[in-house]
This record gives structure tokens, C-alpha cells and sequence, in this order.
């Protein structure tokens, strides 16, 4: 053993044989035996606290992935030992800490420094006793789980004893004293280099498990408001409002105060436990994708988590999934509203920060705010916010709310401290806890303040079966790399010298279109997503059962060959498994017949359905536009489908976050001709330059008329907002009134035509649409401020002409004129 004295060779004899029979360690990285398979360089571990009970988990560990004994001798010139301790316990209790480096390092840079044919690598190992949340099994061990304080050897004992199948061994890169000595460094300047490196890869070891080291929350509050910004702050509301300088600081103390978690690991681990309980019974499994994301930039990153917003359930999903990966919980940033009686006080302890819906006009909360959020990334804890701002009725991803971005990106303006990594989440779920309430809003009740008792009366809903829940995390989005494109010439890690600079609004929408369109490629399309897709495009949400089954199937397998993304998860189901499982979860009905049962929904929970179909809408949008192209023509040429594309595939990004820019359209679309063609939903012809539908009548047929239902009502609702425009001529009605009429002309088709889909008369959607005509210059403001148009406007009409058919043209200039 390392640097070991009588007492340690005596405890070790002792105690290896049962600590090794109780420890049960879990090992990160996952595929650690592959990483250092057949290594070139003689291995020397680095552990961070002496400990003889680590000192044999390590020797447990190595011996079972493979990797050198740290109990044996490296072969000389190098020095005997090959494991060795940054800190030693000093004093009788052992609650004093020796910080000198230890000899055996000292002994291996001069080894290395003397032979130029000599390498070693050192590897930083960090044991967590009392870390692993999916093995807990008593109360106890949680309050003995390991924390960033000195503990003495009779604590530590007890955690042995207590944790021995609770623990965690992270194993970090390792560093080669050859590169240290290279690089010019004097040998006992490398010495003390080696020994700051491996304390910092150790220190962010512990800090990715268990969180960085936190001061209580007063200490945090004082740093905040000694801040130099707070404090012109404060000066400037004393000016404004004529108050004292007490009656500021006071009410600065109180915004802090309003605004700071309350952090505490035990409740955290006391919480994860009891959740392990509640999402057993509540779900059938939380299936967890893409995690090797977050693996990736966990070490040496400030991450900032920003999932979509589903449901409340989302707060503690995410952070339980976190926490059992080994990863330390992020702070959250929650609405004031969720600042209840008893629950709010729970939240902080688990990480929650409080923020209004509204900054605006309050200086003093805003500097307060921001330097919060900015100390708390400093000082290296993850920050996760919801970047739509609110929970998403629709199913559709919100337009996002930049204003956490902005302020995260000020506050790393400055003190850029760590590099920030943006880590898109999405949460796929087959059933809202929700689901009662979203229904009532959809239909035009008023939204539902959160209180205890409305939560409260959501528990027997709970009862119910709520299937399977998906969180998949999606590519990261690095902030430097936003900023060397918006900013070339900042000099990275430096300070900016002004608050606002001019480029930051530019890169603050690049940066949130990046996550929107990230999230979006790390869907999870389930047997939920698809029967919806399927069944809400039919005219009385019903199909045959051979039908339906043979829909479903088809999606799944266009998204699994020619996938969206590469992190997109596809249910691997087929079409009848996915009908029992709708069965089971309620959202479908079984109309016996002798000739063959009728599967179908009802109108509640059609509108419900129409949520989930909404989540993948994105997923399948560019098949089923295309598929629209043949609802009105049997043949079209690639150019022309092309074409049309490039004419509505703007306006569809933009409400559907989709990926691709419109440089790439054309080749996404060849790409997608072929895949329908290879499923027989169209016919190449002349060298793959046409496109031929199926005969009418054939499955087929009626395969790619579903398809093509799913996306033309979008297509309806921009015919419609068009028509109304040239119904009502050039420099005649201003957007505000373009966007009533849309909405209520919207309502009355639905009303006709029994659309079960809110979001078919949604004002902000009319409202997005026609904003993105103006930027794009299809449509103008005049003077007086009413919208004027070209004859492109009439070029995009006939258009429309191609992909809809007469008698949906009809319709809607049939309502536009009425």
C-alpha cells in the first residue's frame, strides 16, 4: 500500500478479506475494461483521501475490470508503489488533513525525468461510499452518504459498514508525466503541476456525483449582494423610489431570499429514494436515451440542462435520472407560482431557485437574479431551466423564451469560468398526469392556477396506468462555438468590458433555435405517438384493424430507415403489439364486426391524442408533405415537388423546429422520395425525374392519402390566413385584425368539418406565420400599419392549388367569403 505505516499494513491484513466480500462498487466509466485494454504505459492510481477500505474496493475493482493490481510494484527504475494518496488524516481522530505531496509521486517524476524512454500515467480514482441511489435500502445509510466535509475514521468506518453495497468508483483520464515534463516544465515544478491536475480531476469527480462544494445559503446570499452590479443596483432604487440605504439592502435581502434554493444532498438522497417507490407504481418503466451525451461533457463543463416542458412530473424526472446515473442534481429554475405552502420549501431543498415571470422594470431583482445564476455556475453546480418558458399544451415544442439564455449568457460574459455546454432533454410520455386539465384549456377554459389543493386533487388520477415514460437527451449545443460565430474576434475566457454587446441578441436566437431543433432530433416516437399519427388523420378517427396495423407499422419503419436523427428512438414494436398496448392504455376502442373490428377513438380522447401525435409531428412531417403533393396529382416531377417544398418548408420549420436548413431541403427531399419508394408508396419513373402514385383504391393508396393528412391541415391554415389577405386586398386590414379573423374563420371550419385539433384555430400560430411572412418580405406594413402585398402573394396561392384539393379550396374560400 502507498506510502502505508505499521498501523495501515496490520489494518489492511485485517480488513481486506470482508471489506471485499461486502463492498458491491459500481463502476464509471461503464466500459472502463475496454478503455485501458492492452494500455502501453505502466498505470499508477491516484486516490484522494488515504483510506485502507479504499485502498481495497481499488484492488477489487482493478482485478475485475482487468486493470493492474495497485497492491503490486511498478518495475523499476520506478519507484515501488503504484497507488498513492493526495491527502492524509492526521491527528488521533483523523479529522485534520495533511496536504504535502507524497513522496511516491515525487519518486515518479524523477524516474521519468531521468529516462527519456519512460512514461507513466497517472489515473485519478475517486470512491464514493454512500453514492449509488438505485441501491439504497434504509434511511440510515442516506445520513452517512458521502458529502464534500472532512469526516474522521470512526465516520468513515461506519460508512463502510453502512454503504458497503452503496458505492461508487469514477475513474478519471489519465495523465502522462512524460507530457508534463515535454512541455518544459522544471522537474519539481512538474511535480507540484502533476499534484494540482490530479486534485482538480478528482475535485470535478466528486463534483459531477455529489454536486459542487456549496457554503450554506446566507453565505451565498452575502456574496450575491456584495456583488459591485447589486450595489449600483441598490443605488439606483434608492435614487428612483427615494428610500434609505437599509430600506435597499432590505429589500435586496428579500429578493435573494425569494429567489436562493436551499440545497441539501440528504434530502436529495432521501428523495430519490421515495421517487424509486412512486415512478414504480406510476409508470411501466422510465427508459432512459441518448446518455453518453451528457457523459461526454459532464468533466470539466458548466452544463446547462434546458428540456422541453411537458408536464410537472419533468422537474423531478429529470433530476431523479441525474442523480441515479451518478450525477450530481441541478439547480432548477421554477415559476414563483410554484413557490407554495410546504411544497416550495421542499423544492429548494432539492435544488430550486425561484424566478418571476417578469423582469421587467425592476433593475435591482434582474442584477440580484443574474447574480445569482452566475455565482452558482461559477462555483460549478449544472443549471437546468425549461427554455419555453411554460408547459406545452399542444404537444409541440412552445416558441422558446430567451430570456434565461440571455441572462446565462451575460453572466458567463462576466466571468467566463468553465465553458458552457446547452444539453437539450426530451421527455416522451404516454400518458399526462395532466391530461384532464390540458383537455379543458385546449377547449377554452382558463388556465388553472398551481396551488396544494389542485395538486391534491390530482392524486386519484394517479390510480391510472400511465405506460412508459422516455427522457433521451439530444446533441449539446457549446456555447464558445456560438459565440466564435457571432463574435470572431472575442478572445476566449476573457471578460467582456460591456454588458450588452451588440452581437448578443443574434446569438441568443441562434443559440435557442440550436436547442429547439436539438430537442426535437432526440424525440421518442412509442406506440402512443403512432397510433395517434394514424388515426387522427382519418375523418372519424376509426380504421380497420388490418388497416390501422399496417399504418403504424409503415411509420415506424420510415422512421427507423431513414431516421430523422441519429437520436431519435423508434419503437421496435409491430402494428399489433401496438394496437393491444393502445388498448391497454385506454386510448382506443374495439368495435367487434364478423367482417373485421374497427379500432377508434373518442372525442375526449381524440383531443387528448392529438397532444401526442404533436410531440412526433416533426419526425414525419417531410414524408407527409410530399405524400400531399399526390392528394391532387398522380405525377410530379422531383423538380416541382422540390419546389414546393422550398416554397412552405420556412414556415414549417419555424412551427415545427425542424432541422434541416433550407440548403439542404432539396437533397432531404430526394432522400425522402427514395424511402417512399422503397415502401411502395410511390413509383420512380424516368430515371427517379417523376413520381407516380399508386392506383386508387390499392392499400397502398390509401396508405399515402393517411400519410399525407397528417400535415395538411397546417397547409390548410396558411391557405387560409392567405385567403383572407387577398380577400381583403392590399393595404386594407392590419395584422392584429388578420389574426382575429384567422383565428375565428379557423373556428367555424372546425366547427364544419369536425376537426378534433385545437391548434388547427391556435391565434399564435396565425400570428408566427404571418410574422414570418413579413421578415421574409412576402407581406409589408404601410404607414397607417396594415399589411401590403406583391403578386408573390398570388404566386403562393396557386401554389396551395397544387398540393390541396379542390373541394378543401373550396371550403376554406366558402368560410373566407361568408
Amino acid at each position: 500500500m502507498a506510502d502505508q505505516s505499521g498501523w495501515d499494513r496490520f489494518f489492511l491484513a485485517l480488513l481486506r478479506t470482508p471489506i471485499s466480500i461486502w463492498a458491491r462498487p459500481h463502476v464509471l466509466p461503464e466500459d472502463l475494461r475496454k478503455r485501458y485494454a492492452n494500455h502501453p504505459r505502466p498505470l499508477c492510481y491516484a486516490l484522494e483521501r488515504r483510506s485502507v477500505a479504499d485502498m481495497v474496493v481499488l484492488e477489487k475493482v482493478a482485478q475485475a475490470q482487468g486493470l493492474p493490481d495497485p497492491m503490486q510494484s511498478l518495475k523499476p527504475p520506478l519507484p515501488s508503489q503504484s497507488a498513492f494518496f493526495l491527502e492524509r488524516p492526521a491527528g488521533f481522530w483523523g479529522n485534520r488533513i495533511d496536504r504535502r505531496i507524497p513522496e511516491t509521486l515525487r519518486e515518479l517524476v524523477a524516474a521519468v525525468a531521468a529516462d527519456a524512454s519512460l512514461d507513466v500515467d497517472l489515473v485519478p480514482v475517486n470512491i464514493l461510499w454512500g453514492r449509488a441511489p438505485d441501491k439504497e435500502a434504509s434511511w440510515f445509510r442516506l445520513l452517512l452518504s458521502e458529502t464534500w466535509g472532512r469526516v474522521g475514521r470512526f465516520r468513515r468506518m461506519l460508512s463502510v459498514v453502512v454503504n458497503g453495497r452503496n458505492l461508487f468508483v469514477q475513474f478519471g483520464e489519465p495523465v502522462s508525466l512524460r507530457g508534463l515534463l515535454e512541455a518544459g516544465v522544471e522537474p519539481q515544478r512538474a511535480v507540484r503541476r502533476a499534484a494540482r491536475i490530479l486534485r482538480t480531476a478528482l475535485s470535478r469527480q466528486r463534483a459531477a456525483a455529489i454536486g459542487p462544494d456549496l457554503s450554506h445559503q446566507r453565505t451565498i446570499l452575502t456574496q450575491v449582494l456584495k456583488a459591485g452590479a447589486v450595489r449600483r443596483a441598490m443605488s439606483d432604487e434608492m435614487r428612483s423610489k427615494k428610500i434609505s440605504r437599509r430600506e435597499a439592502l432590505k429589500l435586496a435581502t428579500d429578493y435573494a431570499g425569494e429567489i436562493a434554493a436551499n440545497y441539501s444532498h440528504v434530502f436529495v438522497a432521501i428523495m430519490a429514494r421515495g421517487l424509486t417507490w412512486f415512478w414504480t407504481r406510476l409508470y411501466d418503466g422510465v427508459e432512459l436515451h441518448n446518455f453518453n451525451q451528457l457523459q461526454q461533457i459532464a468533466d470539466g463543463n458548466e452544463v446547462v440542462y434546458v428540456p422541453c416542458h411537458r408536464s410537472h412530473i419533468d422537474y423531478l424526472l429529470l433530476s431523479y435520472v441525474i442523480y441515479y446515473k451518478g450525477y450530481a442534481v441541478p439547480h432548477i429554475a421554477a415559476g414563483i407560482n410554484l413557490n407554495m405552502p410546504v411544497v416550495g420549501r421542499f423544492l429548494r431543498r432539492g435544488g430550486a431557485f425561484f424566478m418571476r415571470r417578469s423582469f421587467k422594470g425592476n433593475t435591482l431583482y434582474t442584477m440580484v437574479f443574474m447574480k445569482y445564476l452566475g455565482l452558482m455556475m461559477a462555483r460549478g453546480h449544472s443549471i437546468e431551466y425549461f427554455v419555453e418558458g411554460g408547459r406545452s399544451r399542444t404537444g409541440r415544442l412552445l416558441p422558446p423564451k430567451t430570456g434565461m439564455l440571455s441572462m446565462t449568457l451575460r453572466s458567463y460574459l462576466r466571468e467566463p469560468k468553465r465553458p458552457i455546454v446547452f444539453l437539450p432533454v426530451y421527455f416522451g410520455y404516454e400518458r399526462l398526469v395532466e391530461g384532464k386539465t390540458y383537455i379543458g384549456e385546449l377547449s377554452g377554459q382558463p388556465k388553472q392556477k398551481e396551488s396544494v389543493v389542485g395538486m391534491l386533487r390530482t392524486l386519484p388520477a394517479l390510480r391510472k396506468r400511465f405506460g412508459k415514460v422516455h427522457v433521451s437527451f439530444g446533441e449539446p449545443v457549446h456555447l464558445n462555438d456560438i459565440l466564435q460565430k457571432h463574435a470572431p474576434d472575442r478572445v476566449a475566457g476573457q471578460a467582456e468590458k460591456t454588458d450588452r454587446p451588440a452581437w448578443l441578441p443574434a446569438a441568443v436566437d441562434d443559440l435557442a433555435t440550436s436547442i429547439m431543433m436539438n430537442i426535437n432530433s432526440a424525440a421518442c416516437a412509442t406506440p402512443i405517438n403512432l397510433l395517434a399519427l394514424a388515426l387522427l388523420a382519418t375523418p372519424k378517427q376509426s380504421m380497420l384493424e388490418a388497416d390501422l396495423a399496417r399504418q403504424v407499422e409503415m411509420y415506424a419503419s420510415l422512421l427507423r430507415q431513414a431516421p430523422y436523427s441519429a437520436h431519435v428512438w423508434v419503437t421496435d414494436m409491430d402494428g399489433a403489439s401496438m394496437i393491444r398496448h393502445g388498448e391497454r392504455m385506454e386510448v382506443l376502442q374495439r368495435l367487434k364486426h364478423p367482417l373485421g373490428d374497427v379500432l377508434k377513438m373518442t372525442e375526449e380522447t381524440s383531443v387528448l391524442m392529438t397532444y401526442f401525435r404533436n410531440n412526433v409531428l416533426h419526425l414525419i412531417a417531410l414524408p407527409s408533405l410530399i405524400a400531399c403533393c399526390f392528394l391532387n396529382n398522380r405525377t410530379m416531377s422531383s423538380v416541382d415537388i422540390q419546389r414546393l417544398m422550398r416554397r412552405i418548408y420556412p414556415y414549417v420549420c419555424d412551427e415545427l423546429s425542424l432541422r434541416w436548413t433550407e440548403a439542404e431541403v432539396d437533397a432531404a427531399v430526394l432522400e425522402v422520395l427514395d424511402d417512399l419508394a422503397n415502401h411502395g408508396l410511390i413509383e420512380a419513373l424516368e430515371d427517379n425525374t417523376q413520381w407516380r402514385r399508386p392506383p386508387t383504391g390499392s392499400s397502398e393508396a390509401v396508405q399515402l392519402s393517411v400519410l399525407a393528412q397528417i400535415t395538411v391541415q397546417i397547409i390548410e391554415r396558411y391557405y387560409l390566413a392567405i385567403a383572407i389577405l387577398l380577400k381583403s386586398g392590399s393595404g386594407r386590414i392590419t395584422q392584429e385584425a388578420l389574426e382575429s379573423q384567422c383565428q375565428l374563420m379557423a373556428q367555424r371550419m372546425s366547427l364544419l368539418h369536425e376537426l378534433n385539433s385545437p391548434e388547427f384555430f391556435d391565434k399564435v400560430l396565425f400570428k408566427n406565420f404571418i410574422d414570418l411572412l413579413r421578415s421574409r418580405k412576402v407581406i409589408d406594413v404601410n404607414g397607417e400599419g396594415r399589411l401590403t402585398f406583391s403578386e408573390v402573394l398570388d404566386v403562393v396561392a396557386l401554389d396551395a392549388q397544387l398540393v390541396l384539393h379542390e373541394q378543401i379550396r373550396n371550403s376554406i374560400l366558402q368560410v373566407t367569403h361568408a
